[in-house]
């Protein structure tokens, strides 16, 4: 059953309400962004502008699209008005985007989408309209996340013939951009965990991150009761109970944090003992890959791969080692916490004790009550050139040596002032220097 109908915003002149936002609305859901088709995308842009406050701008002046940013954040896209509305809702990927609300609320539905509405179906238009453009594909599971919707036999069929095209490269791969957009909507939605595993059901997966599927039978044992792959799908969906609100480089850091560890594999030839060693490096080099080449923001992708590199941190025993952990690791809190949270709450193996996590739950107390007595770095007692002229140091890496150990030195209350910090970093330039002679 639909929702009670919400009220539709101002029609532009001679327009039509199409795709996803039509959709939405069917459901009961209040759209996040409106799509029209208009005989007029300019005009209907700065209309709706004055109308609803906001600025209208070209998003593409050669094809006549336009779009409006509204007063709370609203999206208005306008494109031209096709000749064939009706084939061009044909054209369109899935039935459930193939529909159109004309002014009066008049639904204009040529494919059955809104029978798939109720359904809770996502059923293609046809083959051909999803072999046309194969980033669908990735559209099609992210809808069954986002939608709570399922593939319909055929469909899924589709999808699958799809993906078995692109691996062989008879299909040309969609841009990177492409991917990623949909990719981080299906991460960014609280059943992220299940959209990845739901990826890997249907092939897609092996198209987008192959590294993460590295991990796919590799035991681990010992804290662990999953294989690397399951670990870090469930990590994910740790965190997210946890962190609902979870920025993107935040979740890809969870389920990337083990990356590394198929790769860092070794078995020793006397005992036969698994190890990981230098997993967390091999898993920060390969995340950086990972979302470079999914063209993620350079400073998600920095954040990313510095919680990964950082996740096998020991937590500190006490007070002043908090400080430090604090002090040194300032940028990636309180993600870095979140991410280890998750790692350990994912792993339920039998080494995993109430006590052992426990232990590390106090771990983390400390880190978050040293963060807590300094959300912020103490500001600097000398800059560089006191420094300079204190140590009688050259401009140079000796001058950031200094400046780092005064700051650490601040942070764990050591020197409060600058007399003391001019006391300190004479002391500390002497103990380098060693004994005379």
């Amino acid at each position: 059953m639909f929702r009670r109908r919400l009220a539709l915003p101002p029609f532009p002149p001679g327009g039509i309400l199409v795709g996803g936002a039509a959709r939405d609305w069917l459901r009961g859901v209040t759209p996040k962004d409106y799509d029209w088709a208009v005989p007029d995308p300019a005009g209907a842009a700065r209309v709706t502008a004055e109308v609803l406050g906001g600025a209208a701008f070209p998003l593409d002046e050669e094809r006549g699209y336009w779009r409006v940013s509204a007063v709370g954040g609203v999206q208005h896209d306008f494109v031209p008005l096709p000749a064939d509305v009706e084939g061009d809702l044909r054209r369109r990927d899935f039935t459930v985007n193939a529909l159109a609300v004309l002014e009066g609320g008049r639904v204009l539905d040529v494919v059955g989408g809104r029978a798939d509405l109720r359904a809770r179906r996502v059923r293609m238009v046809s083959a051909g309209n999803v072999r046309a453009d194969p980033l669908r594909v990735w559209r099609a599971a992210r809808f069954e996340v986002t939608l709570g919707f399922r593939l319909d036999r055929a469909t899924e069929e589709a999808v699958r013939a799809v993906v078995a095209d692109l691996r062989a490269g008879r299909l040309p791969f969609p841009a990177w951009e492409r991917v990623r957009d949909e990719v981080n909507a299906l991460l960014g939605h609280p059943e992220a965990a299940r959209g990845v595993l739901r990826l890997e059901e249907l092939g897609l997966l092996a198209l987008t991150v192959p590294e993460l599927r590295e991990g796919l039978g590799v035991e681990q044992g010992g804290f662990h009761h999953l294989d690397v792959f399951g670990h870090g799908v469930e990590a994910l969906h740790q965190l997210l109970a946890r962190v609902p609100d979870a920025g993107l480089a935040l979740r890809w850091a969870a389920l990337l944090h083990d990356v590394g560890k198929p790769r860092a594999r070794a078995v020793d030839g006397v005992t036969g003992r698994v190890s990981f060693h230098g997993h967390d490096r091999v898993g920060q080099e390969l995340t950086a890959d990972i979302l470079s080449r999914l063209r993620v923001p350079a400073a998600d992708v920095r954040h990313a791969a510095a919680l990964v590199g950082a996740h096998m941190l020991p937590l500190p025993a006490g007070e002043r080692e908090a400080r430090r952990f604090v002090h040194r690791r300032r940028a990636l809190l309180p993600d870095l916490l979140s991410v280890m949270l998750a790692d350990r709450e994912a792993a339920r193996g039998p080494m995993s004790t109430p006590g052992s996590r426990h232990a590390y739950a106090l771990g983390m107390e400390r880190v978050l009550a040293a963060l807590e007595a300094q959300p912020a770095e103490p500001p600097p007692l000398l800059d560089g050139r006191e420094v300079m002229a204190l140590l009688d140091l050259p401009p140079g890496p000796g001058v950031g040596a200094a400046l780092r150990v005064l700051a650490e030195a601040a942070a764990l209350g050591e020197v409060r002032d600058a007399p003391g910090a001019r006391a300190f970093l004479r002391a500390w330039a002497a103990e380098r220097a060693g004994p005379p002679g």
